[in-house]
């Protein structure tokens, strides 16, 4: 090879070179962009007399500096982020919800007993018992407001899936468009890498790790085929699959993910299976927080329902009638939902605040024994309001003054026609105690005295908690879990800066190297072209000698 093919070779490299720095700079704030470098060889030397003589260099290729381990701790990264990003912010929504100190149902729930104690006080006035039906109300519409705000949040949630399933599908094809791209141009400069091709697809597998977490499998032919889940493929090659969101077969209301078949069909998707990114958020936030928060709302609901009504039907209204249900459980005993709870009644006459029985001691009793109010314990008994008598005797007690003698035992329950009542003291061999319907008992407020007893009583939680304890608890869950995602996306935040940080280092553009390798291969440019105009002076002087 002559002088000029050499300085050529120079010249060429620094050409290539300082076309390759250039590329880098305008790229320096393309996202995902990997720096180039050019890998330059030396030309395979000739032998002579005098030894070897080098022949110049040529360019090997242009290559990305790239690190498939940095780059997949950015991803792993990134989804994590991105997982906890997408839960953090619906999980604030409930938590803002249930705590609110005003709009939460812990204030509803104390003015709801607060009106059961106004009437107890004050049994026989119409306007406390509109008071208590008032506050009635205003629970009521209250668990159908915060069940109401959930169903909408969950409402949300079911088109954000749908919109993530959108953006991930619209990933599957450009990448796999990519990779169709990434086989031409390799077929067409067979090793050569397609830099810029490699990075844009690898910059849509991050945008896509920001979706959902994905792995990749780098085939022979360049392409990449990527899985989501447990290994479902989401591009295989140049194929591209479909995600759908679809209505759940066991509630039409809430959208779940399907993989689209070949023939049209739809292959529902395990939830526990996609993790990662803004769409494993939205599902962790609704299976973990969500559905949970409504599930313990409706038990809440309906388990105060159920107590109440059970209490009311064993009182006896302002018109001497039996309670009946307070509240309307027919629509809420199905479904579970707060939402669905109403007031079975709307008259304050129908509010059973007395006890449907009374008792009495005559004067001429001469033991001292006495007998308690009295309760109902079954409502359904067709002789709860018979007349019965307590006929005390040597050795007990005899019902109505007849049959057997019933051993009895100082302040022992004594059960019988619906209804339980307390002897105390020593009743004397004669003694009497009656137990009547409680006719004109308009003033009576034992019933209501138990109504408001549910307010401290542990009903839930298997017999641990009060209602107003449940509801704490279940605002402390959401809370501490909003605390845990938000400390969590922060340590993930923290590992995609560090990270990024490190892919950084190796594959992004430092402007100042940049601008280094410029001017050095612009002395190098103009070294070759220096070299070059000394061969064609050395040539003509040749020719000139032959003249």
């Amino acid at each position: 090879m002559s002088t000029l093919n050499v300085a050529i070779s120079g010249l060429n490299a620094a050409r290539i070179g300082l076309l390759t720095t250039n590329h880098n700079i305008a790229n320096a704030s393309t996202p995902g962009y990997s720096r180039q470098q050019i890998f330059q060889t030396t030309n395979t030397p000739m032998f002579t007399g005098a030894g070897f003589i080098g022949q110049g260099t040529s360019v090997e290729t242009v290559r990305r500096l790239y690190s498939q381990q940095l780059n997949e701790q950015v991803l792993s990264a990134s989804t994590g982020a991105a997982e906890m990003d997408s839960y953090l912010a619906q999980i604030r929504q409930i938590d803002n919800l249930l705590a609110d100190p005003s709009a939460g149902l812990s204030p509803a729930l104390s003015g709801f007993f607060g009106g059961v104690q106004e009437a107890a006080a004050h049994p026989a006035s119409l306007p406390a018992r509109q008071s208590m039906l008032s506050a009635s109300q205003a629970l009521v519409a209250r668990f159908q407001a915060i069940d109401l705000r959930l169903a909408e949040i969950g409402q949300g949630v079911n088109a954000m899936i749908a919109s993530e399933v959108t953006a991930i599908n619209a990933f599957a094809r450009q990448i796999a468009d990519i990779n169709q791209r990434v086989v031409l141009a390799q077929a067409a400069g067979p090793g050569q890498p397609a830099n810029d091709l490699l990075d844009q697809r690898d910059r849509l597998i991050a945008d896509l790790n920001t979706k959902i977490r994905a792995t990749t499998l780098l085939q022979s032919d360049g392409t990449y085929s990527v899985f989501i889940g447990s290994g479902q493929p989401l591009v295989v090659g140049t194929v591209p699959l479909a995600l759908q969101a679809v209505p759940s077969p066991t509630d039409p209301q809430r959208i779940v993910v399907a993989v689209q078949t070949p023939a049209g069909g739809a292959i529902l998707m395990p939830e526990s299976l996609l993790a990662g990114g803004s769409l494993g958020g939205l599902l962790k936030f609704r299976s973990e927080s969500l559905d949970d928060a409504r599930s313990d709302l409706g038990q809440i609901a309906l388990t105060l329902a159920r107590d109440f009504n059970a209490q009311h039907r064993l009182g006896q209204d302002l018109d001497g009638d039996l309670g009946g249900d307070y509240f309307d459980l027919s629509a809420i005993g199905v479904t579970q939902r707060a939402g669905d709870l109403a007031l079975a009644i709307a008259s304050p006459r129908d509010i059973a605040l007395a006890a449907p029985i009374r008792t009495a001691t005559p004067l001429t009793n001469t033991g001292t024994g006495s007998i308690s109010a009295g309760i109902a314990l079954d409502a359904t008994n067709p002789n709860l309001w018979t007349t019965t008598t307590l006929n005390f005797v040597a050795g007990g007690y005899q019902i109505n003054g007849a049959g057997p003698v019933i051993a009895h035992a100082p302040g022992a329950n004594i059960d019988h026609n619906g209804w339980r009542v307390v002897v105390s003291g020593t009743p004397a061999a004669g003694d009497v105690f009656t137990i009547e319907r409680n006719s004109a008992g308009v003033a009576d407020n034992r019933n209501a005295m138990l109504l408001g007893a549910l307010q401290t009583a542990n009903t839930m939680a298997g017999g641990t908690a009060t209602y107003q304890s449940a509801y704490s608890t279940l605002v402390a869950q959401i809370g501490n879990r909003a605390r845990e995602v938000e400390i969590t996306g922060q340590a993930q935040q923290s590992l995609l800066q560090q990270a990024q940080t490190a892919r950084d280092r190796m594959s992004g553009v430092n402007l100042d190297e940049e601008a280094a390798n410029l001017l050095r291969y612009q002395q190098a440019y103009q070294a070759a072209a220096k070299v070059i105009g000394i061969a064609g002076t050395l040539f003509e002087e040749i020719l000139a000698l032959g003249r």
